[in-house]
């Protein structure tokens, strides 16, 4: 049994000596962040900006420090399945750690991060919160726990999918539950849909649905169902008699009880032993019979369930950033206050550099899930353009963060040395939970098909990309001209690669680079567009400096016999990894230096 969580000890800081760089306990992970604060600036309403920073301070304050905490020992003491109660009843249970039921309070209870798109009034705001606001609140949550990420995750996707295609029974039944902040009325979601015969390839599930009155049953097996013990289910189905294929199968919904409080017809047969998110139950379920629900229309259930693949990968991009950004903290305060051989680390021209590589990534994907979650926004809006744009940015957001993390996570883990090899820091969970982003909503090459094959090659969604990067562009008059000349024959020459590998089948073993490179590219164009936009807000324009860091390091071929640290190169990295703000003229004029 799990033992109860013990009084925590306050942080300690380093010792005198300054043998050991201190971590980032106690970190306030908002006020950490300022480019967050910039971002959010940029994106959001003042009124509603204003709103919820001092949320978001609180709980930037509690991911450094006591949820922190709780995300260490849930990681230790992991979930247990019971297969009977202590009568003998075949009544299946999970135990959690009192740590990660503390998780679930502050996300679900206090936070409501799962439903903050979905119900109104949720932390004194009258309205619905839009997905940008959401994010930020994922953003910091996930810097302390990654595990729960999917359980607040499926648990929105399912309320999503049942307000947009179910019936008006079903909505008045489970949907209240789905979005509730009041943990004693929480029914948290699920969405169970990998299967041994499926997994990217949805179309060859053999579970099957048969008709019984005015309800279904459903028979097979799911293969990897995370947040195993969920209330409600979303889960995918052949019905009885339908074709092959992805057009043949169904959308259900599936209760954990029945009315009469019985668990309903299926089974965890066991629990999976992770090497990341290990906090959060995820098994395999034996489906025998199990009640369930038909949500829309049953030949659409495919075409349903994959309009809540954009939230989700949005979703997954967003907690990769997140993972990135706790990994860079913590490599920061190892930087500054390491010290060895009389220089800090972050003295060093080595050290500076290294920071700068684990830095470029975190903040290019920060830009990017921003830019995503408010192309989602103005989608769910009505905007054409903006669908469309969405179509191929998730796609590629969820494609290069996802890998970013496991670069920047581990490189992070090294510049504490030995030490961040202890799972008494954070650097090893960090580390292997950013696996998990890769093959989570599709793998490498899954994704990376998707946006070349079918959000280029089918739905065109290039061209709306093209139209977004070129607009904000013309919308960054103070960027020196030189550079957005510069990103506007880039933007055209990644548009027509994508195109060109979209164009012939056998181009396809270059999809994952092409969708590498329209990743690179927009985030350059973000990062100066928000350069332009902080300036004009309070002055410093020194996300321009990283636009020309993705450019050089990320897109441009390199002489790798060529020395590339020089004066402009040190000024550069000493702004950006320093407290100083920069204008645009200081700024503009080390862009354009060779």
């Amino acid at each position: 049994m799990h033992k109860p969580v013990p009084a925590q000890p306050k942080h300690v800081a380093a010792e005198p000596s300054g043998l050991l760089a201190p971590d980032t306990s106690g970190m306030n992970f908002y006020r950490a962040d300022p480019a967050l604060t910039d971002l959010l600036r940029i994106h959001l309403p003042d009124n509603l900006f204003r709103h919820i920073e001092p949320h978001l301070d609180r709980l930037g304050e509690l991911a450094g420090g006591r949820l922190d905490e709780c995300a260490r020992l849930a990681d230790r003491h992991t979930p247990v399945l019971h297969q009977r109660d202590k009568f003998g009843r075949d009544v299946q249970s999970i135990e959690y750690h009192p740590a990660y039921r503390e998780l679930e309070n502050a996300a679900f209870g206090e936070f409501g991060i799962h439903a903050l798109s979905i119900r109104k009034g949720i932390m004194g705001w009258p309205d619905k919160y839009p997905v940008v606001a959401k994010h930020a609140f994922t953003f910091l949550f996930n810097q302390a726990e990654f595990g729960m990420g999917c359980p607040i995750n499926v648990t929105d996707g399912c309320a999503k999918l049942l307000a947009n295609f179910g019936s008006e029974a079903l909505k008045a039944k489970y949907l209240d539950g789905l979005t509730s902040t009041d943990m004693s009325k929480l029914t948290q979601g699920g969405q169970f849909m990998t299967e041994k015969e499926g997994g990217s390839d949805v179309g060859t599930l053999t579970t099957r649905a048969v008709q019984e009155g005015d309800h279904w049953r459903i028979y097979g097996e799911k293969w990897f169902c995370s947040n195993a013990d969920a209330k409600v289910v979303m889960l995918l189905a052949r019905p009885e008699g339908a074709g092959p294929g992805t057009r043949g199968v169904g959308l259900f919904l599936m209760p954990r009880f029945l009315d009469d409080g019985a668990q309903n017809h299926y089974r965890i047969v066991r629990l999976k032993d992770k090497l990341g998110t290990r906090s959060m139950a995820s098994g395999e379920i034996k489906l025998e019979g199990a009640i369930a629900y038909a949500v829309g229309k049953l030949d659409r259930g495919f075409v349903q369930m994959a309009e809540m693949v954009n939230s989700s990968r949005l979703s997954n991009g967003v907690k990769s950033t997140a993972l990135m950004r706790r990994a860079y903290h913590d490599a920061m305060m190892v930087a500054k206050n390491r010290v060895v051989f009389g220089q800090r680390i972050i003295d060093l021209p080595l050290g500076r550099r290294q920071m700068l590589k684990i830095m470029l990534p975190v903040e290019q994907a920060l830009s990017m899930s921003f830019l995503t979650a408010d192309a989602l926004d103005r989608a769910e809006a009505g905007s054409q353009d903006a669908a469309a744009l969405l179509r191929i940015l998730t796609p590629t957001l969820k494609f290069r963060a996802t890998r970013d993390a496991r670069k920047v996570c581990g490189d992070a883990l090294e510049m504490r040395g030995g030490i961040g090899y202890i799972e008494e820091f954070a650097t090893p969970r960090l580390l292997r939970d950013a696996h998990l982003g890769s093959v989570w909503e599709g793998t490498g090459n899954i994704v990376a098909i998707d946006a070349l094959r079918r959000a280029v090659g089918r739905h065109g969604a290039e061209s709306a990309l093209s139209a977004d990067l070129h607009a904000r562009l013309d919308d960054s008059a103070s960027v020196p001209q030189a550079w957005r000349d510069n990103l506007r024959g880039l933007v055209d020459r990644v548009v027509g690669f994508a195109r060109e590998v979209a164009g012939k089948p056998e181009n396809e073993a270059d999809a994952r680079r092409a969708t590498s490179l329209l990743y690179h590219v927009a985030s350059a164009v973000a990062l100066a567009w928000e350069a332009h936009r902080i300036h004009d807000i309070r002055g410093d324009a020194r996300r321009l400096l990283l636009s020309r860091l993705v450019i050089d390091h990320r897109v441009s071929p390199s002489d790798p016999f060529r020395l590339t640290e020089n004066a402009a190169q040190t000024k550069i990295a000493v702004l950006l990894l320093g407290d100083r703000d920069a204008d645009m003229s200081e700024v503009g004029e080390l862009v354009l230096t060779a």
